[in-house]
């Protein structure tokens, strides 16, 4: 069974940082795309960044280039997102995410997906 599991979110003043782990299991992450997408209530998902299969790609969405950094571990089975310099507009879910194929850039093209990791930004 694949599964995808966030950790590592929490409660921040603004311009702390968090750094967001995602974990797989059941394949290696080696053979994915992957990404962190976030979703605040009221809101649309959105991308945050995305990291091709050999981590030699990577995509970020206008609001947190500069910021946010990804990053994978394919020894590890792992998918971080560091983010620094936190604003409260920051706070949402964020979600894990993984394709077997070239970086989507739609959410709804991506296969499997973890339960999330809530960030939460104070002012």
């Amino acid at each position: 069974q694949v599964q995808l599991v966030e950790s590592g979110g929490g409660s921040v003043q603004a311009e702390g940082s968090l750094r967001l782990s995602c974990v797989a299991s059941g394949y290696t992450i080696s053979n994915y795309c992957m990404g962190w997408f976030r979703q605040a209530p009221g809101k649309e998902r959105e991308g945050v960044a995305t990291i091709s299969a050999s981590g030699r790609s990577t995509d970020y969405a206008d609001s947190v280039k500069g910021r946010f950094t990804i990053s994978r571990d394919n020894a590890q089975n792992t998918l971080y997102l560091q983010m620094n310099s936190l604003k409260p507009e920051d706070t949402a879910m964020y979600y894990c995410a993984a394709d077997p194929g070239f970086c989507p850039r739609k959410a709804d093209d991506y296969k499997y997906w973890g339960q999330g990791t809530q960030v939460t930004v104070s002012s």
